[in-house]
């Protein structure tokens, strides 16, 4: 049996501990190659269910303490799916549009984020921190297997996909309004546009943006990304 640690150009990554693995088995289960099992006599009814999932779909379940030990998972983790990495076109709904998100705590905490709230699209322009990276899936808490998610390699390309999505760039400029002045059209979709942790947007982006910010005190410098952008999924949905 091969194992090796998760490279940016693997072919597959992986969802540790049985959250992730009920989470993938229930909503992408085409996309697993295998279960890896740790072995252990404290199984439980969870883990169980799980691996009888797994069998009537037909999916491998190996036993094994070597995977846990090479992708260093925690002693409370039994299970890991092998799953293969897998974009999903965005369809016409409502967007989240991250540019060049570099923290991978960040972005899966805002696929959960979005996800709670209903926005089941997410676009990332890169360079970006790896969505399949074990460390996204496992922040993510498994909500990564209900985006449609695509990496789109510009903003332009973004554009002319989608002309009719209302883009908010959330950015300080003299034009942008707060959080709260900022208004959704029942005739199309948005897309709420969010910028790297460090350097934000480019304002090139407010050409083509309805600029958006989100009023805070001078006290601090900035809101963290998936702070702001759990507000702005909030304001954008209620």
């Amino acid at each position: 049996m091969k194992i090796s640690r998760y490279k940016h150009d693997s072919e597959t990554s992986y969802a540790l501990g049985a959250t992730l693995v009920f989470e993938l088995l229930k909503n992408k289960p085409e996309l697993i190659t295998k279960i890896f099992l740790r072995p252990t006599e404290k199984q439980g009814e969870d883990i169980t269910k799980i691996l009888q999932s797994a069998e009537e779909k037909q999916i491998p379940v190996i036993e094994s303490a070597k995977p846990f030990n090479v992708l260093n998972a925690k002693d409370a983790c039994l299970l890991i799916a092998e799953f293969k990495k897998s974009s999903t076109k965005l369809d016409d709904n409502n967007h989240l549009l991250l540019v060049n998100p570099s923290d991978a705590g960040n972005l899966g905490t805002i696929m959960r984020t979005a996800v709670a709230f209903g926005i089941k699209n997410l676009a990332i322009i890169p360079p970006a921190v790896d969505p399949y990276d074990p460390k996204v899936i496992r922040a993510s808490m498994g909500a990564i297997f209900h985006l449609n998610l695509e990496i789109i390699p510009d903003f332009e390309t973004y554009k002319s996909r989608f002309p009719n999505h209302h883009r908010y760039a959330f950015m300080l400029n003299k034009d942008a309004k707060t959080l709260d002045e900022a208004k959704t059209s029942k005739e199309s979709p948005f897309t709420l546009v969010m910028g790297n942790e460090a350097a934000g947007l480019p304002a090139s982006y407010s050409e083509d943006c309805e600029t958006i910010f989100i009023p805070q005190s001078d006290e601090v410098d900035s809101l963290n990304l998936s702070i702001a952008t759990a507000l702005a999924l909030y304001a954008f949905t209620r």
